[in-house]
């Protein structure tokens, strides 16, 4: 009974920055569930690289080239997607990330670039609003499916130096309470959309120093938890919401954190 609850046997799912360690992560957590997988990002190569290896695991998979803020691409990538299984049940926006250009963590605010925090806000923010409106009409067409949306915690609690991402973020947070409202008013109950919003993981701190054990010691002392969170952290969560298991949640930002938002910490 449990296991055919988080069964996703014969569901079509689809991975925005698939090829990502987040969406590659879970793009792997949803193809030994049952699901068919679509990678999807704006490098051919990279897409096939990462269907490849999920097919080598008995998976089912196919890469499609998208940008997540071009709607013509995205709609092209649809109905390639479509073609092919007949139809889309599962999107998970996991394209995002910071621009360098927009933190301000050594300087006062009024130096914030404004086309870097355009540039962030658009990365995280519309790159979930797109995907979600051209991948959502697929399912709202035979009246369910599940979208699983990839927030912050920074949308919750303030970071320093990150003002346009945590504020992206929270733009993700009100329009996924927003289109969970709206989907089951005029689609019907069958139709869900969600939130995981992580804390701190190898994934988002240090730039390309988050690997690094030293920094990622000194971020654990914040949690209560002591230690930052691990892309696998993100799979059980992310299949609960794509899986039949969480049918009655919709509209929920769903926090994973290891209890860092809680402010508690040696």
């Amino acid at each position: 009974m449990a296991a055919d609850l988080l069964s996703l046997k014969d569901r079509v799912a689809v991975v925005t920055g698939g090829y990502g360690v987040l969406g590659g992560s879970l793009a792997e957590a949803l193809a030994a569930a049952g699901a068919r997988v679509a990678v999807l990002g704006r490098n051919k190569e990279s897409g096939e690289q990462k269907a490849e290896a999920l097919r080598k695991t008995g998976a089912q998979a196919m890469a499609v080239v998208a940008s997540a803020l071009d709607e013509g691409q995205l709609r092209a990538a649809r109905d390639e997607v479509v073609k092919a299984w007949g139809g889309i049940d599962i999107l998970v926006n996991a394209a995002g990330g910071n621009v360098a250009r927009a933190r301000t963590d050594a300087v006062t605010p009024f130096k914030l670039p404004l086309d870097a925090f355009d540039e962030v806000l658009r990365l995280n923010l519309h790159g979930t609003v797109y995907p979600t409106l051209v991948f959502g009409e697929a399912m709202a067409e035979r009246k369910k499916g599940s979208v699983v949306n990839i927030s912050s915690m920074a949308a919750q609690r303030p970071l320093k130096g990150v003002s346009g991402y945590s504020a992206a973020k929270a733009g993700v947070d009100s329009f996924t309470r927003w289109l969970a409202v709206e989907l089951a008013r005029h689609h019907g109950p069958g139709l869900r959309v969600n939130a995981i919003a992580p804390g701190f993981f190898v994934t988002n701190i240090g730039g390309g120093h988050a690997h690094d054990p030293g920094l990622q010691s000194m971020v654990a002392k914040d949690v209560p938890m002591h230690r930052v969170g691990q892309p696998d952290d993100v799979k059980p969560l992310a299949l609960f919401l794509a899986s039949p298991a969480s049918d009655y949640v919709t509209g929920q930002e769903i926090v994973i954190d290891g209890g860092w938002g809680l402010g508690i910490a040696d």
